[in-house]
């Protein structure tokens, strides 16, 4: 029975769409030639993966003579938003309070981090107190 495709980016998928963020469109070479982490990737590893984000919906190739030509469909905040969206519904049951008090507890809040997320709060509910 095959492996269930992940609705997240697994790692290697992940390294994959920074480059592509990054650098912006490219053939596997280049996406390979781009990617700096070890370990090094086989040319049919990122094939493969490639392939998988464009089943996915995260990118989209297009011809270049023979070459496929790889450029994202979904920005990096985009995805950011829908990893943090399932972590949130899986983890947290789709309570983004318990997510905040979570990382509070586990890490605590540094003054600059507390202040710069008050005035993110003041600016959410138009300066309305709580």
């Amino acid at each position: 029975m095959p492996r269930k495709s992940s609705e997240t980016l697994t790692e290697a998928e992940l390294k994959i769409m920074q480059v592509i963020w990054q650098k912006g469109p490219g053939t596997v070479q280049q996406i390979l030639d781009a990617l700096i982490d070890p370990p090094v990737l086989a040319y049919n590893t990122v094939l493969t993966t490639i392939r998988i984000l464009e089943r996915k919906g995260y990118v989209q190739h297009s011809k270049d003579g023979r070459a496929h030509v790889y450029r994202p469909l979904v920005e990096r905040d985009e995805a950011s938003r829908s990893e943090i969206r399932h972590l949130v519904g899986r983890f947290f049951r789709n309570s983004h309070e318990d997510l905040v008090l979570n990382i509070l507890e586990e890490r605590g809040i540094a003054p600059e981090e507390l202040k710069r997320l008050k005035e993110m709060l003041e600016q959410s509910d138009g300066g309305a107190e709580r």
